[in-house]
């Protein structure tokens, strides 16, 4: 579903990314692994055409590389930036519309927001409150939900677990991997609770200082003795 070659990025004069390949199978849940720096978040901005990069990206056998973040919305690759970036002014059902702005068929929306929220019933019982008086983790379930409301091929995913608590991390996963099995939407998680992203994943990629060094199978990359000492723990 998703080609990316010899993908390098920079920041002003800073090359943040040096000649990255990664692919994703249509249907897949991939994790992107690395320490703070090593260029996780840039390969997400890039794949969206929001960082200046070369190389070659391309969705579905199409170019990605002229294309308008805009445009890049619309062929269904649905970006959830770390930090949530939910709309706090607006009510939690008011933020799960605008995910749909792209969109045309009225009764489709309103019945993907009862879908969504048999997912995350907890923004069912707050879909009047205002997004900005929601929980960390319930923030980052609305965030999740407005970009399903998208109906994407293809989320990208920064650091969902930043700064919650391990009980909703792991609530939060379960549900990503509903998504993933049952809605057939192919994910690409950046994630340094590499432990959980490991569980999670078919497959996995660890990315140093802006190149890959490693890739394969989740449950390899979960045994390999270098990834255990470095990002696991053990």
């Amino acid at each position: 579903m998703l080609n990316v070659r010899d993908l390098r990025a920079h920041y002003g004069q800073v090359q943040a990314l040096y000649g990255l390949d990664l692919a994703l199978e249509e249907g897949s849940l991939t994790a992107l692994l690395g320490a703070n720096g090593a260029g996780k978040t840039t390969t997400l901005r890039a794949i969206c055409n929001m960082v200046r990069s070369t190389g070659s990206i391309e969705f579905d056998g199409g170019s990605l590389s002229n294309r308008s973040t805009e445009n890049i919305v619309r062929l269904g690759i649905a970006h959830v930036p770390q930090g949530r970036g939910t709309f706090t002014s607006m009510t939690v059902e008011e933020n799960l519309h605008l995910g749909a702005i792209i969109r045309q068929d009225k009764s489709g929306v309103a019945s993907d927001i009862e879908h969504i929220y048999a997912y995350f019933p907890v923004l069912k019982v707050r879909h009047t409150q205002q997004a900005g008086t929601l929980s960390g983790g319930e923030q980052q379930m609305l965030a999740v939900a407005r970009a399903l409301m998208l109906r994407p091929r293809l989320m990208l995913l920064d650091e969902p677990s930043f700064g919650l608590a391990p009980m909703i991390v792991r609530e939060l996963f379960k549900i990503l991997g509903k998504i993933n099995r049952e809605d057939k939407v192919t994910i690409l998680v950046v994630e340094q609770n590499a432990q959980l992203a490991l569980e999670l994943a078919d497959r996995a990629y660890v990315i140093e200082t802006g190149r890959i060094v490693m890739s394969g199978r989740a449950a390899d990359i979960a045994s390999n003795d270098d990834v255990r000492r470095s990002y696991l723990g053990y």
